[in-house]
């Protein structure tokens, strides 16, 4: 389990983040949102030990995460951040197996190689493996990200957990790729309930469709947390957005979505 306890982040006098708590659990599929500037990217920054928080504390699994070497977090926690930059002309398959640094310190075993090939199957990747990765599009080069940072966290570990954490993956995808995506997530989350996925999205309809857990930041706060019924209401979206929704909305059939005029 990951937590966020009490955060507060500032750059000189300006506060990024006030008092940010907040629990991401194994097993389900937890979506960061809120306007731009709203402090999401901070948090996924602090969560991940890029900065360090002026006040609070991130636990990883009941340990403050400053007690973990950069080499154990990255055995069993993958991080996409938003801006990935290659600026050498490796292939495909050498930017996926990149994944598998932490777990070896020469060589890949055939066990990472599997790895990659796995994930890179399971991304639709497997066939651009000899392709330069410099000449894909941005869309196909997002896809490849997605292997290598499943491909960094393949395999269990016998009872621990594993976690991704993804800063606004849906860039350059797609309409038929974002979804895809987060079917693939939610497959993954089925199929691995050791896993812990926390992800930032802008889009309010997809966080309302695929999230089991939205955490709305606004000016650096958490505004609400919970369900998609707890969270996407008028009052918080008019709030945090300034614009007023209309929302369509059958809780029986888990149905909600926002529209705007």
């Amino acid at each position: 389990m990951l937590q966020a306890q009490n955060i507060t982040y500032r750059i000189g006098s300006k506060t990024l983040l006030q008092d940010v708590s907040t629990t991401f659990e194994p097993g389900k599929l937890t979506l960061i949102i809120g306007p731009n500037g709203a402090g999401k990217s901070t948090l996924v920054k602090v969560l991940c030990k890029q900065l360090k928080p002026a006040q609070g504390t991130v636990l990883f699994e009941n340990k403050s995460l400053s007690d973990y070497s950069d080499l154990a977090l990255g055995q069993r926690r993958a991080v996409l951040s938003q801006n990935v930059d290659l600026a050498f002309p490796l292939n495909v398959w050498e930017v996926v197996m990149m994944g598998r640094y932490p777990h070896f310190s020469i060589k890949p075993t055939h066990k990472d190689e599997q790895a990659c090939e796995e994930a890179m199957r399971y991304f639709e990747v497997w066939d651009m493996a000899e392709r330069n990765y410099l000449t894909l599009s941005g869309g196909e080069k997002q896809r490849v990200q997605f292997a290598r940072v499943m491909a960094q966290i393949w395999y269990p570990v016998p009872g621990q957990f594993r976690y991704l954490i993804m800063d606004e993956p849906l860039s350059f995808l797609d309409v038929h790729y974002q979804f895809q995506f987060m079917h693939q997530v939610k497959d993954l989350l089925r199929q691995h309930p050791d896993l812990v996925v926390v992800g930032v999205v802008h889009d309010l309809n997809l966080a309302a469709k695929f999230a089991d857990k939205i955490v709305l930041i606004h000016h650096g706060r958490v505004l609400a947390e919970g369900s998609k019924w707890d969270v996407l209401t008028p009052a918080n979206i008019e709030a945090a957005y300034r614009l007023t929704p209309v929302v369509m909305a059958e809780e029986e059939k888990d149905s909600l979505n926002l529209f705007f005029e």
